[in-house]
């Protein structure tokens, strides 16, 4: 898996514990996972369908960089799944997992619609030269 996006912990990331409050980490990977989707696919219109059980392993604190790491686990005819994994990217401790987050293709129309794809594309390989 690799880890491109990363987040700064500031003051207004916190819960009144201290910690990083889930909430604002969740919305991130929702972001992030969008953009991951809308890349492969080709398609900005990309919905979330589904998102598993999100296991909080361990939190971060003020000051705290941490890295979202998202690949694509299965290409459906008009979706693709994702999995996330969230660390700390000085200690690589763990921080949250998501095994599955599924994201739908949509038309002109606003309905699902077939993408086409069947594995993962890399920007290296989407351009000559």
């Amino acid at each position: 898996m690799n880890f491109h996006t990363r987040k700064w912990i500031k003051p207004e990331d916190l819960n009144p514990n201290g910690s990083l409050f889930g909430g604002s980490l969740l919305r991130w990977i929702d972001e992030e996972a969008a953009i991951y989707a809308i890349i492969q696919l080709g398609n900005a219109q990309v919905v979330t369908k589904y998102i598993s059980e999100i296991n909080f392993v361990s939190s971060a604190r003020q000051g705290d960089i941490i890295e979202l790491g998202i690949t694509a686990t299965h290409f459906g005819t008009t979706s693709i799944t994702l999995e996330c994994h969230v660390r700390n990217k000085i200690t690589r401790k763990s921080i949250l997992t998501i095994d599955r987050m599924v994201f739908v293709n949509l038309g002109e129309d606003g309905t699902p619609a077939p993408h086409g794809r069947t594995e993962i594309t890399y920007i290296k390989d989407r351009f000559d030269g």
